[in-house]
């Protein structure tokens, strides 16, 4: 249980305290702590969020322990892999994959991990898919392929892609 202290400045030893803390003064060394609330989020949000700041200890125990699937998408339509491609999070990716990640998950607008490392600029996570499989002619809902969303100023990813930089 989280504890914060009594807005009111209290003396130390065993003294009686004031009525403003509301706490008997039997309790002289927790006196001036008082619970906090707590709040319960769904399994998918923490994991999310996990996923979000790359916390990789945090993620594997998740996934060991089974308390969430992979594949789910959350409320925002993505996968877990999203969240850690528009992170920019190769660690993090790599491991989602090692789990069972699939690589071709789409969101719910159509768009696979592939597509946000190329339109975020991610050319290091886009190596790391098409090293996998990847495939670069999947399209999304409104027919964009990821070299489709490559920022013409990213030269890495348009390399990659085998794609002309604009000079």
């Amino acid at each position: 249980m989280k504890y914060y202290e009594c807005p009111v400045p209290q003396p130390r030893g065993i003294k009686a305290y004031s009525a403003s803390c509301a706490v008997p003064a039997s309790c002289a060394r927790a006196a001036s702590l008082k619970p906090v609330r707590s709040v319960h989020f769904p399994n998918d949000v923490l994991f999310q969020d996990y996923v979000r700041h790359g916390e990789l200890e945090r993620i594997g125990r998740f996934i060991r322990a089974q308390r969430r699937r992979l594949c789910a998408c959350v409320c925002a339509g993505m996968a877990a892999i999203h969240e850690a491609v528009l992170s920019g999070n190769l660690e993090c990716v790599k491991l989602l994959v090692h789990h069972g990640a699939d690589i071709h998950q789409r969101d719910e607008e159509g768009w696979t991990p592939l597509h946000m490392a190329c339109s975020d600029g991610f050319p290091h996570i886009a190596r790391y898919l098409l090293s996998l499989g990847a495939d670069p002619q999947l399209e999304n809902d409104c027919g964009e392929k990821p070299a489709d969303l490559i920022d013409p100023e990213s030269r890495e990813l348009l390399e990659l892609f085998g794609l002309r930089a604009a000079d």
